[in-house]
C-alpha cells in the first residue's frame, strides 16, 4: 500500500511538473541544446580525425592481406581502451541528437517545479542515459576484440564471412519487426508518458530515470548498432546513415513505419547476401 501511495504521489507530482518543453526558459533551452550540439560536433570531429589516422594503417593491412601475409596482431590492453573510447564517442555522436527532446522535456519538468539549479538534475538525467550507452560501448569493444582475435574481422573492421554478415543483417531486421522493438520505440517516442510513469525525485532519481530511459533506447537500437560490424565499424558514411535513421525512428512523424520498413530492407539485404 505504501509503495502504491508513493507511486501515485510521484505520478501526481509529475503531472503537475511536466507540461511541455515550452515551460523551459528560452535561455535554459538554448543552453541544453547548445551543450548537446557541442558534444555531438566534438564526437564527430574526433571520429573524422580517427578515421584519417586509421586509413593508412587499414590500407597497409589490406595490401598485406592481398599478398597472403597475416596482419592481425594480438590486442593489448591499450588497444581495448582505445577501441572502447572509439565506441563511446561514436555512441555520443549517434544517440545524443535523438535524445534531445527527452532531455529538454526533463529540464522543463525541473523548471516548472521552480527548482533552483535544475541543470544539476538535467545533467544527472543525461549522465544516466549516457551511462547505459557507455556500458554498451564496453560490450561492443569486447565483441570487436573477440572477432579480431578469431581473425574474423577485415582491416576495415567488418566481418570477413559474408554468411555471418548476412545473419547479422537478418537478425537485426527481424528485431526491427519484433514486439520488443515496438515496446522500446514506443517509450522512446513518448517522453512525456515515460516521465509520468517513471518519475523519481532528487538527483539520484534523475540519474535513475535517465538510465531507465537509456535502457529502452538501447533496447530500441542495439541491433542497428550491430550492423556496423557488417559494413565496417569506422565506416562514417554508414554511421551517419544509422544516426539519421535512429533520429527518424524516434522523433519522425512516421517513426514506427520507418522502423518496420528498415527491418524489411535489412532482411532482404541479408537474404541477398546469402544467395
Amino acid at each position: 500500500m505504501r509503495s502504491m501511495a508513493t507511486s501515485n504521489a510521484a505520478g501526481n507530482e509529475t503531472n503537475s511538473r511536466v507540461i511541455s518543453v515550452s515551460a523551459l526558459p528560452r535561455r535554459d533551452s538554448v543552453l541544453i541544446v547548445g551543450c548537446i550540439a557541442l558534444a555531438t560536433v566534438l564526437a564527430w570531429l574526433y571520429l573524422i580525425h580517427l578515421d584519417r589516422q586509421m586509413s593508412p594503417a587499414m590500407a597497409q593491412d589490406q595490401m598485406m592481406a592481398a599478398m597472403g601475409m597475416a596482419s592481425n596482431t594480438p590486442w593489448t590492453a591499450a588497444d581495448f581502451v582505445l577501441t572502447f573510447a572509439m565506441w563511446a564517442v561514436m555512441m555520443v555522436g549517434m544517440m545524443a541528437p535523438s535524445a534531445t527532446p527527452m532531455i529538454l522535456l526533463f529540464g522543463a519538468s525541473e523548471a516548472s517545479a521552480g527548482k533552483r539549479m535544475q541543470f544539476l538534475g538535467t545533467g544527472a538525467f543525461a549522465l544516466g542515459y549516457l551511462g547505459v550507452w557507455t556500458a554498451f560501448s564496453a560490450l561492443a569493444a569486447l565483441a570487436q576484440w573477440g572477432l579480431h582475435q578469431a581473425a574474423m574481422l577485415s582491416p576495415a573492421m567488418s566481418v570477413l564471412s559474408p554468411r555471418l554478415g548476412a545473419v547479422v543483417l537478418v537478425i537485426a531486421g527481424a528485431y526491427q519487426l519484433s514486439p520488443w522493438k515496438n515496446r522500446c520505440l514506443t517509450h522512446c517516442r513518448s517522453p512525456l508518458s515515460f516521465l509520468m510513469t517513471h518519475w523519481r525525485p532528487g538527483k539520484r532519481g534523475a540519474f535513475s530515470i535517465g538510465a531507465h530511459h537509456g535502457s529502452y533506447c538501447l533496447g530500441c537500437c542495439w541491433a542497428l548498432m550491430a550492423i556496423l560490424f557488417v559494413v565496417g565499424v569506422m565506416n562514417l558514411l554508414w554511421v551517419a546513415v544509422l544516426t539519421i535513421f535512429v533520429l527518424l525512428e524516434k522523433i519522425g512523424p512516421k517513426g514506427a513505419f520507418v522502423a518496420r520498413l528498415g527491418g524489411v530492407a535489412l532482411i532482404v539485404f541479408g537474404i541477398v547476401r546469402i544467395i
